[in-house]
């Protein structure tokens, strides 16, 4: 497993206007540089073991990888309400910290420049809206609520979303996502997993003890089969498009 580091991120949110404090978690790739980045935006139960090895494992597969904790600032009883209304309404604090964590990596001596966002549950919306605004050159949204205006979308980096049959909350997401991004000409890769439900990616139940039977009915949970061909995609498409080092590095 790559070592999971943790670093400070408030020097570049908090001039932006975001968080006066924000943590970020970071994993490295082995082997010489540089690498692409890739910012992580965790579900909307924040950052647990299972969303640091999703770190872990971008970094295995060569990025330099990092989660910034949009809950540093408050914890997740205070900073849920607000996160989750910023990742639909597309305004809000966790944008300068998301910004914060793309500009930290983009500035690493063993970057490319080249940096992606990937999000899941909360976190998928997040870089939905985040792809349409610049900065990033990929953008992989599992199972995120979409954008109340995908037109926003318009002039969006490239997209590859995935997301799950049995998820009564984003029934026919995927249909309505793929729709709108072939009509504004996006690059993308959008798939619907029929067996699968929401955070099918995770690779082990998450939440308080007592609610998971809850989840398993909702179907909730990870589907490892749809997990692979989902990751083989995300990997595949971060390859292809996060694989020409970005010119604002030597800008910066």
């Amino acid at each position: 497993m790559s070592p999971v580091e943790h670093v400070g991120l408030c020097h570049l949110s908090a001039p932006a206007g975001g968080s006066r404090r924000l943590n970020g978690h970071l994993a490295r790739p082995t082997g010489p540089g540089p690498r692409p980045g890739v910012v992580v935006v965790h579900e909307a139960l924040g950052v647990d073991d299972v969303m640091l090895r999703q770190v872990q494992r971008l970094a295995r597969a060569g990025y330099l990888a990092l989660m910034p904790d949009l809950f540093t600032q408050g914890g997740v009883r205070r900073c849920l309400v607000p996160t989750m209304r910023a990742a639909l309404s597309g305004t809000g604090r966790a944008y300068q910290d998301i910004e914060a964590a793309r500009a930290y990596l983009a500035a690493l001596p063993d970057c490319t420049g080249a940096v992606g966002v990937i999000g899941f549950c909360m976190g998928g919306s997040f870089a939905l809206i985040t792809a349409g605004r610049g900065g990033f050159q990929a953008a992989s949204a599992n199972y995120g609520m979409l954008p109340k205006d995908l037109d926003a979308l318009a002039g969006a980096c490239p997209v590859v979303a995935s997301y799950g049959g049995r998820d009564r909350a984003l029934q026919g997401a995927a249909a309505r996502l793929r729709t709108s991004l072939d009509r504004l000409g996006v690059v993308h890769d959008v798939h619907e997993y029929p067996q699968a439900g929401h955070s099918f990616l995770n690779d082990a139940e998450v939440g308080p003890r007592p609610l998971r039977p809850l989840f398993r009915v909702m179907g909730m949970g990870p589907d490892p089969e749809a997990a692979a061909d989902a990751w083989q995609r995300i990997e595949t498409f971060f390859a292809t498009h996060l694989s020409t080092p970005h010119t604002e590095k030597a800008e910066s």
